[in-house]
């Protein structure tokens, strides 16, 4: 997500730090570039306007000028004026008590209501609730027997009636929760234009029968400024509590994100950043600030990371890595806690410095699966003592997992100098990355590997076309 913004942003950023001082002058440069990257990011213009306006403004009240490192400051600058610009935080569902607590989901045709019902279903039950969804769907042809089919992969309660009255089912699944003591009811509601007289209509009296607790209108995050547009108009129909970006993973741009909460007023509470049922997540400004501007999120990372591993392997973890004696079997249970956490690239994005070294590289699930094979070809002992790995170990290895000897003394040697910086940093001052390891992640030695990996197939490619007299292309 954000990848065309986050390299524009860099570039103003190098051609900032690039400079011993900085001019007015030169700020007003940079404010240009930046305005110019979210209007092609399809950022609301009024928006984007009035954001650059901000920056300037900030940059010289701080006295970026004066400053021996007017890079960092004008970045920081900018970091602080895309959280302000997202804000404030407010992941929060208002619960009632005595229940059901009642949200209702409403927007635009294929914008991902059903997918985002089920989602939210799953998201609370992990917080421990008993959610209902009620296929409140009457228009569009299989949009009950989908709600229904996920509400059987998670286990969850959904009620369904044969009929054409959106109203009389919405009242009915709510009572139907009150008697079977779901404590939320998640309503999925028909998509609608915005400027469809009669379908909004309809759903402000449904609003009106069962007067939800929250209110979330479900955008596409991919239409951009109509997204923005659809939300303000039903901002004024329902009175809005918080807006759910869905497929933001597939948004290279980003317009929506930044535009939507100063356009209508409302929070992004949650965002889609993928198909499977568990990938919905709280949104939180700051976190993705820092995702645009390229710094990372380490927040969102640990907490993925506690999400699947146990405290208890976590800590043997902690002590193998202060002792220095972590070793590739530790590696594989790592391998495969990442497989369940998602994307590969994605999560590389969240390290520090990390979203900068990938560049191009195409790096997925084909790098973990190398990896794995490499390590599965060892011996117990060669994983428990990677030092033992010479050159006919190397050659044995690569031949039972159908590499080449300079991927297995690849991995390897990153393995070993990454765990040699982790029994460092373990012991040493560094007490906010000692809390990301002992989350049980190794994602440092994991990230050099694959794009190592990566790397040096690149350039065997290279010297195979340079023997076979091909041309090469110069890099620009």
């Amino acid at each position: 997500m954000f990848e065309s913004l986050t390299n524009k942003f860099n570039s103003v950023f190098r051609s900032l730090s690039g400079r011993g001082r900085i001019t007015e002058a030169n700020i007003g440069d940079a404010v240009n570039d930046v305005r110019k990257a979210l209007l092609e990011a399809d950022v609301n213009y009024q928006v984007a306007k009035q954001f650059c306006k901000d920056v300037r403004e900030a940059a010289l009240g701080a006295e970026v000028i004066k400053s021996l490192h007017p890079g960092q400051v004008f970045i920081k600058i900018v970091n602080d004026e895309l959280t302000r610009l997202m804000g404030p935080v407010d992941t929060r569902i208002y619960f009632v008590s005595p229940g059901p607590t009642v949200i209702m989901l409403a927007g635009l045709q294929g914008g991902g209501k059903t997918t985002t019902a089920a989602k939210l279903g799953k998201y609370l039950v992990s917080k421990g609730r008993r959610p209902l969804m009620v296929a409140d769907d009457l228009q569009r042809p299989a949009a009950i027997e989908q709600l229904r089919v996920l509400g059987e992969q998670l286990d969850i309660d959904v009620y369904t009636e044969d009929s054409k009255d959106a109203v009389a089912v919405a009242k009915n699944g709510v009572k139907f929760a009150k008697e079977k003591g779901h404590d939320v009811v998640v309503l999925d509601t028909a998509g609608r234009l915005h400027v469809d007289e009669e379908m909004m209509s309809e759903i402000q009296r449904v609003a009106k029968a069962v007067t939800p607790h929250q209110i979330y209108l479900v955008c596409d995050a991919m239409t951009g400024q109509d997204a923005v547009n659809s939300a303000k108009e039903f901002n004024e129909r329902l009175e809005l509590d918080g807006v759910i970006l869905t497929k933001l993973d597939g948004d290279a741009r980003g317009g929506a994100a930044l535009s939507v909460k100063a356009v209508t007023g409302k929070p992004i509470k949650f965002i889609g950043v993928g198909e499977k049922l568990d990938k919905i997540e709280e949104f939180h400004p700051d976190r993705m600030a820092s995702r645009i501007l390229g710094m990372g999120d380490v927040v969102s990372l640990v907490e993925k990371a506690q999400e699947h591993f146990e405290a208890e392997e976590a800590a043997k973890m902690q002590a193998k890595m202060v002792k220095g004696s972590f070793g590739f079997d530790d590696f594989l249970k790592q391998m495969h806690a990442v497989k369940k956490m998602g994307g590969i690239r994605d999560m590389l994005k969240m390290i520090p410095g990390m979203g900068s070294q990938l560049g191009d590289l195409e790096v997925d699930d084909s790098e973990l699966a190398r990896m794995e094979a490499i390590v599965y070809s060892m011996t117990a002992q060669e994983r428990r003592q990677p030092d033992l790995i010479d050159s006919s170990r190397r050659r044995r290895i690569a031949k039972g997992s159908g590499v080449q000897p300079h991927d297995v003394s690849g991995l390897a040697k990153t393995f070993m100098r990454s765990r040699d910086m982790m029994k460092s940093l373990s012991g040493g001052k560094l007490s906010g990355l000692k809390n990301l390891f002992s989350g049980g992640m190794n994602m440092g030695a994991m990230a050099q590997a694959m794009t190592q990996g990566k790397k040096i197939k690149q350039r065997s490619k290279r010297l195979r076309n340079i023997k076979r007299g091909g041309k090469i292309k110069k890099r620009r």
